[in-house]
């Protein structure tokens, strides 16, 4: 007895990617992707609850190893649990992050190439570690920019901070180093694509350095030079990086001798002389000189006994 196979059609993905899935089946499947990225952001937001209280003793560390014996201030009776809200929430969004970013890319793949789809892979593999490390820079600068705003001031008593406000100023700073370290993949991405080559990108060293640097000064929240200069100087030193790497992409793809490609390395490139005559030019006739106009006749004038519309 033959048992025949069932054949299998074509996946969502391959329909997607080939056009023939409908607009409404674009929409339905978005729906479907959006659904099962929220259920993952509720259960990431449960786990988060529950990690609120060791996650908050963390970023409390830099502020008690300063004042050990000065606790925090809450102003308001729902402050404590709004902010272990707050900190769910954040929790809940890392912890869930591999499906809700999955649900996303696999609603995005289907547009791109199969070369485009390889680079995707590899920035995303780069952009999470570079995230943490900023997040780890954040971090050690708030351990020690901390206590350099709270001595600094000129009024020598001691300081107890509001809870919300320090939680909401370390959770500020971890953001913005994270999204900051993200820089060196928008230069590799306009050297992977071709828009910029290596020499050029190296050519705005300076341009760059100075942008980091004024950068760092606008967005870092804490007025003290040593976190300004921190992120400064590991953007400056991502940047060469990228550069570096953007040098070894233009030697495996053999940028720049475009012009040399039939030449070997030991031999001359030949000279191209132009072999084709140049006729002269025809001369130029002279001008002959204009003659004067012809005087104007003065109009005749109007009899007195008809006005301008008779």
């Amino acid at each position: 007895m033959a048992f025949g196979l069932r054949k299998r059609g074509p996946t969502n993905f391959d329909r997607a990617a080939d056009g023939s899935m409908t607009l409404i089946e674009h929409v339905r499947e978005l729906r479907n992707r959006l659904f099962r990225a929220s259920l993952a952001l509720v259960v990431g937001f449960v786990v988060g609850f529950v990690l609120a209280d060791p996650v908050f003793d963390l970023l409390a560390v830099p502020y008690y190893r300063i004042n050990p014996d000065q606790p925090f201030i809450q102003l308001g009776a729902a402050d404590g649990f709004l902010l272990k809200l707050k900190l769910a929430l954040w929790i809940g969004l890392i912890v869930a992050s591999p499906v809700w970013l999955y649900q996303l890319w696999a609603f995005i793949a289907p547009g791109l190439h199969r070369n485009e789809r390889k680079y995707a892979y590899i920035f995303v593999a780069i952009a999470a570690p570079l995230f943490m490390g900023g997040a780890a820079l954040a971090y050690f600068v708030v351990d020690k920019g901390l206590s350099f705003l709270l001595e600094a001031g000129v009024t020598g008593v001691d300081t107890s901070l509001e809870v919300t406000r320090y939680i909401s100023f370390v959770t500020n700073m971890i953001v913005i180093f994270g999204v900051a370290f993200e820089f060196p993949l928008i230069v590799l991405m306009l050297n992977f694509v071709g828009i910029a080559s290596a020499k050029r990108l190296l050519g705005w060293w300076r341009i760059a350095v100075f942008t980091f640097f004024a950068f760092s000064a606008v967005v870092t929240p804490t007025p003290d030079p040593f976190g300004m200069t921190a992120l400064a100087l590991c953007l400056c030193a991502l940047y060469f990086a990228a550069v570096g790497v953007a040098f070894i992409n233009d030697k495996r793809r053999g940028r720049g001798k475009e012009i040399y490609a039939g030449i070997d390395d030991d031999e001359v490139s030949p000279l191209e002389f132009d072999q084709e005559r140049v006729d002269a030019g025809r001369p130029v006739d002279g001008v002959s000189p204009i003659d004067a106009p012809e005087p104007v006749t003065a109009p005749k004038p109007i009899e007195r006994r008809y006005d301008d519309v008779t």
